[in-house]
């Protein structure tokens, strides 16, 4: 199997260099990715869990660095266990082209070869498979190297306060009296002296109980009455 391709990225090179050689950048961006670890200044050992038309399987292996020219290029090479579903082995020519000073054109040229019942798959869903699964890891590799983009400020809400992390925080309390930085902050619930008539009736206490709890007591001793004479 062979595949080729290539991948604008809006990010520097040298950073777009240190995500391909950062273990929790690989293991995020590879689909089905369990675990990255370093094992050596040019080794790493991965494992992942895959599905390949009926069959579905978890490979351990080892890829190997080399011709390795920062921030330029590097060659991966490996092998990959699954068990009894096979194996898989092969490298890829990695290069990246500095674009201008956040954007990097990355290319990619693989050749692989697998064994075992994947083999029995055949090519066209292997080659299939294996271009849905380059095409996620780029797009979850891209997306970890895009800006976080800056909240918007709204004057008057928190999102004035989240633009700016070192600002005072608005007065959110409900039914508090105060001044956002955005400016004054409109009570959420009217204040008691501002209620009708019927609902300060309700909120206020009778020989220390709420108005609740003796309409309760009245409906209760109703519905006794009711049950009793019926």
């Amino acid at each position: 199997m062979e595949m080729s391709g290539e991948r604008r990225i809006g990010a520097p090179r040298e950073k777009v260099w240190e995500a391909l050689n950062d273990p929790a950048v690989l293991q995020a961006a590879i689909p089905g990715c369990e675990s990255v670890e370093r094992i050596g200044d040019d080794q790493f050992q991965a494992k992942v869990s895959m599905k390949l038309g009926p069959m579905s399987a978890k490979f351990g292996g080892k890829v190997l660095l080399s011709n390795i020219v920062p921030p330029e290029s590097y060659t991966i090479s490996g092998e990959g266990q699954g068990g009894a579903m096979g194996f898989a082995k092969g490298g890829a020519d990695v290069a990246l082209e500095e674009l201008g000073p956040s954007d990097t054109l990355l290319r990619y040229n693989v050749k692989a070869q697998v064994g075992g019942k994947m083999a029995q798959l055949g090519a066209r869903l292997i080659d299939s498979t294996a271009k849905s699964m380059a095409d996620q890891f780029f797009d979850r590799f891209a997306a970890q190297l895009q800006p976080a983009e800056p909240v918007a400020a709204v004057a008057g809400t928190d999102t004035e306060y989240l633009a700016e992390p070192g600002a005072p925080g608005p007065i959110t309390q409900h039914g508090a009296d105060g001044v956002s930085p955005g400016g004054a902050v409109q009570r959420p619930n009217p204040a008691p002296a501002q209620m009708p008539l019927p609902l300060r009736l309700l909120t206020q206490d009778f020989l220390g109980f709420p108005a609740q709890v003796w309409l309760g007591g009245a409906a209760m001793i109703v519905v006794l009455a009711l049950i009793f004479l019926t």
